[in-house]
């Protein structure tokens, strides 16, 4: 009975840490991301992403996306991070979470989404900044990447990014890689208006 009772006093405290700091009844929830170039805000839109928003949230929150890098950059497309140390290692990932794109958000500059791969829900950790009107990402005949937010202040930092210079990189095995690291120091939740 002892040990029933305190894997129910440590669920419960979990799960209230976690809501209180998800802030539940924050529909459009504004997170800070602290960056080697900028600071940039999003707003995110937990209406049409509930699940997207309480997933990114979550890795913000536990202060998982803190010195990661933005390891994916294509001018005129996308600026990916979330998902790399700036070691190049992968970081700890959780579950992976529902393909909100029929949400009715399309991927157009200035949005934030889900990184995913090929299969439709396999999004997790890793989102990405739209840095051109990519309706190419949208939902059609098949899945899209979900949209479930916007930045609000420091697009000029996004546009800056776009724009460095990238590389293959041996150890990601992969192109466009910049060259120089650009890091996500610190993702913070803001305060609810």
């Amino acid at each position: 009975m002892r040990i029933f009772s305190v894997i129910l006093l440590l669920l419960s405290v979990t799960c209230s840490a976690k809501d209180l700091a998800i802030e539940p009844d924050n529909l459009f929830p504004q997170v800070k991301l602290e960056t080697s170039m900028g600071i940039i805000i999003v707003e995110l839109d937990r209406i049409r992403a509930p699940l997207t928003v309480d997933n990114f949230l979550t890795y913000v929150v536990t202060g998982e996306y803190n010195n990661t890098i933005f390891h994916r950059i294509v001018s005129d497309f996308i600026v990916q991070g979330g998902g790399y140390s700036q070691n190049f290692e992968l970081k700890k990932v959780n579950k992976t979470i529902v393909n909100e794109s029929g949400n009715g958000l399309k991927n157009e500059i200035g949005t934030i989404a889900m990184a995913k791969e090929n299969r439709p829900h396999t999004a997790n950790r890793q989102f990405f900044f739209n840095v051109a009107d990519n309706s190419s990402l949208d939902p059609g005949r098949k899945w899209g990447y979900a949209v479930f937010g916007a930045i609000i202040e420091g697009q000029e930092v996004v546009d800056a990014m776009a724009l460095v210079t990238t590389n293959y990189n041996e150890e990601m095995g992969w192109e466009n890689v910049p060259v120089k690291p650009i890091m996500l120091i610190k993702a913070s939740l803001l305060p609810a208006l």
